[in-house]
């Protein structure tokens, strides 16, 4: 995926300008900066909440900028939501055969009425999914119900579900504990090995550190610094914008 001059005015405010990035294929990319960089204005656009002042989302060489959230997802993009967003009274299977069947883009009467054969190629795919996501033995359990960690894995599930060709990770570690944020980072592992391409945003930079293949800082809407995790924790513009130009000089 291509992200190429992308910009978002809200009125005369600047959220995010002129940003420019490549997410490879198969790797795990992360977008960092402090509180109000402009990071989640750049998930919003790619997914469709928000439709771009100017610049171009390009998913396999594709314009998607600027479309509907729903056929943004049909397109290939998946997304998590820093505050979580899950049919809270539904079981774990039923949130995502729901987000498996709307993917489909099938008649409702089809989501009901499916051959033997279709509902056994839909039971094995989302097992499968859960069990990467090790809540398989959750499955009956209501959303509501679960512990924060798994209602966190429960949503990558449902992304998932989708079959996307990207996934977004909007903070998926925010509220954790260490030992919970260690799992998390492993689980997102495990997700990258099945070839999923990862954009992620995450405030915990020893998350952001020990998971990614390349990262890009942004500071008040603008690109400071890119590369691999050793070349950004030693930028210092990058700790300029963490720690203020006083405390970085200290």
């Amino acid at each position: 995926m291509e992200l190429r001059e992308l910009t978002k005015y809200f009125g005369g405010i600047k959220a995010v300008q002129n940003f420019n990035c490549t997410i490879r294929e198969n790797t795990i990319h992360a977008i960092i900066g402090p509180n109000g960089a402009g990071k989640t204005t750049i998930f919003n656009m790619i997914s469709g909440v928000y439709k771009p002042t100017k610049g171009n989302i390009l998913l396999k060489g594709k314009n998607i900028e600027g479309q509907k959230p729903h056929t943004i997802s049909l397109q290939g993009i998946g997304r998590t939501f820093q505050t979580l967003r899950l049919f809270k009274n539904l079981t774990v299977w039923e949130n995502v055969f729901i987000s498996y069947k709307t993917k489909q883009q099938l008649p409702f009467i089809n989501m009901v009425m499916n051959t033997r054969e279709s509902e056994e190629k839909t039971d094995k795919f989302l097992i499968q999914i859960l069990k990467l996501l090790n809540i398989e033995d959750k499955k009956e359990i209501i959303a509501k119900n679960l512990s924060y960690g798994d209602q966190r894995r429960l949503e990558i599930a449902r992304a998932l579900a989708g079959r996307p060709l990207v996934l977004l990770l909007d903070e998926p570690t925010c509220g954790m504990n260490p030992n919970e944020a260690n799992e998390m980072v492993a689980t997102i592992n495990d997700i990258r090995k099945e070839n999923m391409t990862i954009l992620l945003v995450e405030h915990n930079m020893r998350v952001v550190m020990g998971i990614s293949d390349f990262i890009t800082v942004i500071d008040f809407g603008n690109v400071i610094a890119e590369g691999v995790p050793n070349e950004i924790k030693n930028n210092k513009k990058v700790i300029a914008a963490y720690l203020g130009e006083k405390n970085a000089k200290n």
